[in-house]
């Protein structure tokens, strides 16, 4: 008896089977992580087709239960052929997808993790301006995975403990200063504001996440990273 299923889904992770085959990891609707091969996914016809970071309705079929799925994908929206040719938003797709790969495993279920990242995708293709989007995603991201900072709440306390994951009116040793102007839209997207966004997440993230799976921070990210960090310096600079 054969089983099918489908969902839409981001594409997080691909890799050579054999031969013509790929084997591939999606970020479902449903919040889970599904994995599976598509025969003939390095073929002619759909060796530009899975690529990370598009979004598809996956359909799965198997033929026996606890068997790898044999996966087909179509492309679904929100569509990145728009983006392919700016390297910020295009950048940006593959740092969203390497920091989920990294977010949710195999056998886990986190609510809203697939919603989040969706819309903000589209909101990255549609709008101009959208890098504040994309840091308040990023925090967003770490309160559904378990490690909220609260800073909504917190706009009065300007120091953010690294350590405890707590804000405060007094700095110490462990504490940064948090860019609640950035987050707010009271601010111009600047440098300094930006890399301290950076910082406190890379913090967070490495020392509360990947650390437990012995990781580090994906190469993606840190190229993302760099590449708007520079781009705001030198305007920066510039400007000076």
């Amino acid at each position: 008896m054969i089983m099918e299923n489908k969902f839409k889904g981001i594409l997080l992770y691909r890799k050579i089977s054999k031969e013509n085959n790929l084997f591939i990891k999606f970020l479902s609707e449903n919040d889970e992580i599904i994995t599976g091969i598509v025969f003939g996914g390095l073929s002619s016809k759909n060796k530009n087709l899975y690529q990370l970071g598009n979004f598809f309705q996956f359909n799965l079929s198997s033929k026996k239960l606890n068997f790898p799925y044999s996966i087909k994908g179509e492309l679904d929206q929100p569509y990145l052929s728009s983006v392919i040719n700016d390297k910020y938003k295009l950048n940006c797709i593959m740092a969203i997808v390497a920091v989920l790969n990294l977010s949710i495993i195999e056998g886990q279920k986190i609510k809203g993790i697939f919603s989040t990242t969706e819309k903000m995708i589209s909101l990255l293709i549609l709008k101009k301006n959208w890098l504040i989007d994309f840091i308040k995603y990023l925090y967003n991201l770490l309160k559904i995975i378990g490690y909220d900072t609260d800073y909504e709440n917190n706009s009065k306390n300007p120091f953010f403990d690294i350590v405890s994951l707590k804000f405060s009116s007094l700095k110490d040793n462990k504490s940064l200063l948090f860019p609640h102007k950035l987050f707010n839209d009271k601010i111009s997207v600047n440098y300094e504001s930006v890399k301290l966004a950076f910082i406190i997440f890379e913090e967070i993230f490495q020392n509360n996440h990947l650390i437990n799976m012995n990781l580090k921070l994906p190469i993606s990210f840190i190229k993302f990273r760099d590449l708007i960090l520079t781009f705001l310096k030198n305007k920066n600079d510039k400007t000076n």
